[in-house]
Protein backbone atom coordinates (compact mmCIF):
# COMPACT_ATOMS: atom_id res chain seq x y z
CA UNK A 1 0.00 0.00 0.00
CA UNK A 2 1.25 3.50 -0.82
CA UNK A 3 0.15 6.98 0.11
CA UNK A 4 -2.29 8.80 -2.17
CA UNK A 5 0.35 10.79 -4.04
CA UNK A 6 -0.74 13.51 -6.47
CA UNK A 7 -0.27 12.99 -10.18
CA UNK A 8 3.20 13.93 -11.45
CA UNK A 9 3.36 17.64 -12.34
CA UNK A 10 2.96 18.68 -15.95
CA UNK A 11 5.90 20.06 -17.86
CA UNK A 12 5.98 23.85 -17.65
CA UNK A 13 5.35 25.87 -20.79
CA UNK A 14 8.62 27.55 -21.88
CA UNK A 15 8.38 31.33 -21.62
CA UNK A 16 8.89 31.75 -25.36
CA UNK A 17 5.84 29.55 -26.04
CA UNK A 18 3.55 30.98 -23.33
CA UNK A 19 1.65 33.40 -25.60
CA UNK A 20 1.23 31.01 -28.61
CA UNK A 21 0.21 28.24 -26.22
CA UNK A 22 -2.53 30.29 -24.58
CA UNK A 23 -3.74 31.70 -27.88
CA UNK A 24 -4.02 28.19 -29.29
CA UNK A 25 -5.81 26.90 -26.18
CA UNK A 26 -8.42 29.65 -26.02
CA UNK A 27 -8.80 30.39 -29.74
CA UNK A 28 -8.59 26.86 -31.13
CA UNK A 29 -8.95 24.03 -28.59
CA UNK A 30 -11.89 25.44 -26.64
CA UNK A 31 -13.84 26.86 -29.63
CA UNK A 32 -13.43 23.64 -31.62
CA UNK A 33 -14.78 21.65 -28.67
CA UNK A 34 -17.80 23.92 -28.30
CA UNK A 35 -18.60 24.18 -32.01
CA UNK A 36 -18.03 20.49 -32.76
CA UNK A 37 -20.20 19.50 -29.81
CA UNK A 38 -23.05 21.72 -31.01
CA UNK A 39 -22.82 20.87 -34.72
CA UNK A 40 -22.12 17.14 -34.49
CA UNK A 41 -24.41 16.80 -31.48
CA UNK A 42 -27.25 18.33 -33.48
CA UNK A 43 -26.58 15.98 -36.40
CA UNK A 44 -26.60 13.02 -33.99
CA UNK A 45 -29.93 14.11 -32.49
CA UNK A 46 -31.51 14.36 -35.95
CA UNK A 47 -30.17 10.96 -37.00
CA UNK A 48 -31.38 9.37 -33.79
CA UNK A 49 -34.91 10.58 -34.50
CA UNK A 50 -34.55 8.94 -37.92
CA UNK A 51 -33.74 5.60 -36.23
CA UNK A 52 -29.98 5.76 -36.81
CA UNK A 53 -28.76 5.92 -33.22
CA UNK A 54 -26.02 3.29 -33.55
CA UNK A 55 -24.86 4.72 -36.87
CA UNK A 56 -24.63 8.23 -35.47
CA UNK A 57 -22.69 6.96 -32.47
CA UNK A 58 -20.29 4.94 -34.58
CA UNK A 59 -19.65 7.67 -37.16
CA UNK A 60 -20.35 11.14 -35.83
CA UNK A 61 -19.58 10.64 -32.15
CA UNK A 62 -16.32 8.95 -33.14
CA UNK A 63 -15.59 11.88 -35.48
CA UNK A 64 -16.23 14.31 -32.60
CA UNK A 65 -13.80 12.44 -30.35
CA UNK A 66 -11.05 12.13 -32.96
CA UNK A 67 -11.37 15.73 -34.09
CA UNK A 68 -10.97 17.03 -30.56
CA UNK A 69 -8.10 14.65 -29.81
CA UNK A 70 -6.27 15.91 -32.90
CA UNK A 71 -6.93 19.57 -32.08
CA UNK A 72 -5.81 18.92 -28.50
CA UNK A 73 -2.49 17.73 -29.97
CA UNK A 74 -2.91 14.38 -28.25
CA UNK A 75 -1.57 11.51 -30.42
CA UNK A 76 -3.12 8.22 -29.31
CA UNK A 77 -1.39 4.84 -29.46
CA UNK A 78 -3.62 1.75 -29.21
CA UNK A 79 -2.30 -1.65 -28.14
CA UNK A 80 -4.01 -5.02 -27.79
CA UNK A 81 -7.00 -4.35 -30.04
CA UNK A 82 -6.34 -7.69 -31.75
CA UNK A 83 -7.42 -9.44 -28.53
CA UNK A 84 -11.06 -8.52 -29.18
CA UNK A 85 -13.06 -10.79 -31.46
CA UNK A 86 -15.31 -9.11 -34.06
CA UNK A 87 -18.98 -9.58 -33.26
CA UNK A 88 -18.32 -10.40 -29.59
CA UNK A 89 -19.77 -8.12 -26.94
CA UNK A 90 -17.61 -7.18 -23.96
CA UNK A 91 -17.80 -5.20 -20.75
CA UNK A 92 -14.84 -2.81 -20.93
CA UNK A 93 -13.47 -1.72 -17.56
CA UNK A 94 -11.09 1.26 -17.60
CA UNK A 95 -9.25 3.53 -15.21
CA UNK A 96 -10.26 7.19 -15.34
CA UNK A 97 -7.63 9.93 -15.24
CA UNK A 98 -9.05 12.88 -17.17
CA UNK A 99 -11.96 14.33 -19.09
CA UNK A 100 -10.08 13.59 -22.32
CA UNK A 101 -10.37 9.84 -21.62
CA UNK A 102 -13.62 10.01 -23.58
CA UNK A 103 -11.70 11.17 -26.68
CA UNK A 104 -9.40 8.17 -26.35
CA UNK A 105 -12.06 5.52 -25.79
CA UNK A 106 -14.70 6.84 -28.16
CA UNK A 107 -12.33 7.90 -30.90
CA UNK A 108 -9.82 5.07 -31.04
CA UNK A 109 -11.34 1.76 -29.93
CA UNK A 110 -13.01 1.17 -33.30
CA UNK A 111 -15.89 -0.74 -31.69
CA UNK A 112 -19.54 0.04 -30.97
CA UNK A 113 -19.85 1.38 -27.44
CA UNK A 114 -22.42 2.29 -24.85
CA UNK A 115 -21.20 4.36 -21.94
CA UNK A 116 -22.15 4.26 -18.29
CA UNK A 117 -21.95 7.91 -17.21
CA UNK A 118 -23.02 10.05 -14.27
CA UNK A 119 -26.51 11.53 -14.57
CA UNK A 120 -25.20 15.10 -14.22
CA UNK A 121 -23.92 14.90 -17.82
CA UNK A 122 -27.54 14.59 -18.98
CA UNK A 123 -27.89 18.32 -18.28
CA UNK A 124 -25.08 19.39 -20.64
CA UNK A 125 -26.75 21.21 -23.58
CA UNK A 126 -26.88 19.18 -26.81
CA UNK A 127 -24.28 16.65 -25.60
CA UNK A 128 -26.46 15.27 -22.82
CA UNK A 129 -29.51 14.81 -25.01
CA UNK A 130 -27.48 13.33 -27.87
CA UNK A 131 -25.96 10.75 -25.51
CA UNK A 132 -29.41 9.90 -24.20
CA UNK A 133 -30.77 9.30 -27.70
CA UNK A 134 -27.75 7.18 -28.66
CA UNK A 135 -28.61 4.83 -25.78
CA UNK A 136 -25.85 5.67 -23.34
CA UNK A 137 -26.58 4.87 -19.73
CA UNK A 138 -27.04 7.61 -17.15
CA UNK A 139 -26.51 6.46 -13.57
CA UNK A 140 -27.50 8.25 -10.37
CA UNK A 141 -24.47 7.51 -8.22
CA UNK A 142 -26.22 8.86 -5.13
CA UNK A 143 -29.02 6.28 -5.40
CA UNK A 144 -27.86 2.68 -5.66
CA UNK A 145 -31.33 1.34 -6.47
CA UNK A 146 -31.83 3.77 -9.35
CA UNK A 147 -28.31 3.13 -10.59
CA UNK A 148 -28.97 -0.60 -10.75
CA UNK A 149 -32.28 0.03 -12.55
CA UNK A 150 -30.48 2.12 -15.18
CA UNK A 151 -27.90 -0.60 -15.77
CA UNK A 152 -30.62 -3.25 -15.94
CA UNK A 153 -32.46 -1.26 -18.64
CA UNK A 154 -29.27 -1.06 -20.68
CA UNK A 155 -28.71 -4.82 -20.83
CA UNK A 156 -30.85 -5.24 -23.94
CA UNK A 157 -28.46 -3.05 -25.94
CA UNK A 158 -25.36 -5.14 -25.17
CA UNK A 159 -25.45 -7.80 -27.87
CA UNK A 160 -24.19 -8.58 -31.38
CA UNK A 161 -20.81 -6.92 -30.82
CA UNK A 162 -22.09 -3.90 -28.87
CA UNK A 163 -19.87 -3.25 -25.84
CA UNK A 164 -20.38 -1.24 -22.67
CA UNK A 165 -17.74 0.92 -20.98
CA UNK A 166 -17.48 1.38 -17.23
CA UNK A 167 -15.20 3.55 -15.13
CA UNK A 168 -15.60 1.37 -12.01
CA UNK A 169 -13.76 3.80 -9.73
CA UNK A 170 -16.91 5.91 -9.95
CA UNK A 171 -15.09 9.19 -10.66
CA UNK A 172 -11.86 10.56 -12.07
CA UNK A 173 -8.73 9.85 -10.07
CA UNK A 174 -7.14 12.90 -8.43
CA UNK A 175 -4.07 10.97 -7.29
CA UNK A 176 -1.74 8.23 -8.49
CA UNK A 177 -3.75 5.58 -6.68
CA UNK A 178 -6.39 3.46 -8.40
CA UNK A 179 -9.55 3.47 -6.29
CA UNK A 180 -11.38 0.31 -5.35
CA UNK A 181 -13.72 -0.88 -8.11
CA UNK A 182 -17.47 -0.79 -7.74
CA UNK A 183 -19.22 -4.03 -8.68
CA UNK A 184 -21.82 -2.89 -11.24
CA UNK A 185 -19.66 -3.65 -14.29
CA UNK A 186 -18.90 -7.15 -13.11
CA UNK A 187 -22.50 -7.96 -12.23
CA UNK A 188 -23.56 -6.88 -15.71
CA UNK A 189 -20.87 -9.07 -17.29
CA UNK A 190 -22.06 -12.05 -15.28
CA UNK A 191 -25.74 -11.40 -16.06
CA UNK A 192 -24.98 -11.13 -19.77
CA UNK A 193 -22.40 -13.91 -19.82
CA UNK A 194 -19.86 -11.75 -21.67
CA UNK A 195 -16.14 -11.36 -20.96
CA UNK A 196 -14.65 -8.46 -19.04
CA UNK A 197 -11.81 -6.60 -20.77
CA UNK A 198 -9.46 -4.60 -18.52
CA UNK A 199 -8.46 -1.38 -20.29
CA UNK A 200 -5.61 0.83 -19.11
CA UNK A 201 -5.45 4.49 -20.12
CA UNK A 202 -2.03 6.10 -19.80
CA UNK A 203 -0.93 9.74 -19.44
CA UNK A 204 -4.20 11.56 -20.14
CA UNK A 205 -3.72 13.25 -16.75
CA UNK A 206 -0.58 14.85 -18.21
CA UNK A 207 -2.68 16.31 -21.04
CA UNK A 208 -5.56 17.57 -18.87
CA UNK A 209 -5.51 16.88 -15.12
CA UNK A 210 -8.79 16.57 -13.24
CA UNK A 211 -10.42 19.77 -12.01
CA UNK A 212 -8.40 22.07 -14.25
CA UNK A 213 -8.22 23.56 -17.74
CA UNK A 214 -4.43 23.50 -17.63
CA UNK A 215 -4.05 21.66 -20.94
CA UNK A 216 -0.74 20.46 -22.34
CA UNK A 217 -0.13 18.66 -25.66
CA UNK A 218 1.33 15.19 -25.43
CA UNK A 219 0.99 11.50 -26.38
CA UNK A 220 -1.27 9.04 -24.58
CA UNK A 221 -1.78 5.29 -24.77
CA UNK A 222 -4.80 2.96 -24.68
CA UNK A 223 -4.14 -0.70 -23.90
CA UNK A 224 -6.62 -3.59 -24.17
CA UNK A 225 -5.64 -6.49 -21.92
CA UNK A 226 -6.66 -10.13 -22.26
CA UNK A 227 -10.43 -10.68 -21.91
CA UNK A 228 -11.47 -12.46 -18.72
CA UNK A 229 -14.16 -15.12 -19.27
CA UNK A 230 -17.25 -14.73 -17.09
CA UNK A 231 -19.99 -17.24 -16.30
CA UNK A 232 -22.69 -17.86 -13.72
CA UNK A 233 -20.19 -19.34 -11.28
CA UNK A 234 -17.76 -16.41 -11.43
CA UNK A 235 -17.06 -14.78 -8.07
CA UNK A 236 -17.82 -11.09 -8.60
CA UNK A 237 -15.52 -9.87 -5.85
CA UNK A 238 -12.60 -11.90 -7.15
CA UNK A 239 -13.30 -10.74 -10.71
CA UNK A 240 -13.21 -7.10 -9.61
CA UNK A 241 -9.91 -7.63 -7.77
CA UNK A 242 -8.36 -9.49 -10.72
CA UNK A 243 -9.40 -6.80 -13.18
CA UNK A 244 -8.09 -4.02 -10.97
CA UNK A 245 -4.79 -5.84 -10.42
CA UNK A 246 -4.26 -6.11 -14.18
CA UNK A 247 -4.78 -2.37 -14.64
CA UNK A 248 -2.64 -1.55 -11.61
CA UNK A 249 0.23 -3.62 -13.03
CA UNK A 250 -0.13 -1.92 -16.42
CA UNK A 251 0.00 1.52 -14.79
CA UNK A 252 3.16 0.68 -12.93
CA UNK A 253 1.93 -0.90 -9.72
CA UNK A 254 0.07 1.99 -8.09
CA UNK A 255 -2.40 0.71 -5.50
CA UNK A 256 -4.64 2.18 -2.87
Amino acid sequence: MVDALPHPPQKPVPAIWWLPYNLYKWLVVVPVLLVSTFVLGTIIIILCFLGLANFSSRVFATLWARLNAIVTLMPVTVEGKEKLQPGQSYVLVANHLSLVDIYVLYGYTGIDLKWVMKKELRNVPVLGYACHLMGHIYVDRSNTEKALESIEEAREHIRDGMCVVFFPEGTRSRTQELRQFKKGAFRMAQDLGVPVVPVSIHDTNRVLPSDTLDWRPGPVKLVFHDPIPVNADTNINELAVETRDIIVDALGGTTS
